[in-house]
């Protein structure tokens, strides 16, 4: 990717910086994109991008602002099944290392039965993963701390729009293998 522009650039002052961008890619499951974010070198501690208003994943807001939150997943923790009937969410995971699994059972959809499992957080795989509505999804973190993961949803949190299932209902053909289950 291209450096940021700083002193003795040729960009005006105070204009945003030029960068090189990136593509969504498709994550095998129809309206899962993958992201590759950027990682910036600094004194004291990289800075971690999240969205711009250049980002091809950025949310529709014309809906209104949906919100953004973190959320932490204890070491070895799996936080399965999950799926929202109205709600997209962009996922990023700055801290930590997780494993997520995505689970397409959408009646129409051109991918149903697929099923997804990618790695996001630092240093190898760090990136922005969208999450449709209608996909089942659940993550364990995969270190000895805490992951941390940054959600930006395009509607605000509504508990009613939402289903969970356990992590081991038989109904998604996948085993939460080398984790244990969330106390």
């Amino acid at each position: 990717m291209g450096a940021l522009t700083g002193a003795g650039s040729s960009m005006p002052p105070g204009s945003p910086p030029r960068e090189e961008k990136a593509a969504a890619t498709e994550a095998g499951i129809a309206g899962a994109l993958f992201l590759p974010l950027r990682v910036i070198p600094a004194d004291g501690g990289e800075v971690l991008r999240f969205l711009r208003p250049d980002c091809p994943l950025l949310p529709d807001f014309s809906r209104g602002f949906g919100e953004i939150y973190f959320s932490r997943v204890a070491p070895g923790a799996v936080k399965a099944w999950k799926r929202h009937r109205r709600q997209n969410q962009l996922f990023v995971v700055p801290s930590g290392l997780i494993k997520i699994a995505l689970y397409d059972d959408r009646e129409r959809s051109p991918t149903r039965g697929a099923l997804l499992e990618r790695l996001l957080g630092l240093p190898d795989n760090y990136g922005l993963l969208r999450i449709p509505c209608g996909v089942w999804y659940g993550f364990a973190s995969l270190e000895r701390r805490a992951a941390l993961i940054g959600n930006c949803a395009d509607i605000p949190h509504d508990p009613a729009e939402s289903e969970r299932l356990a992590f081991d209902d038989p109904a998604i053909p996948y085993a939460w293998r080398n984790v244990r289950q969330n106390p």
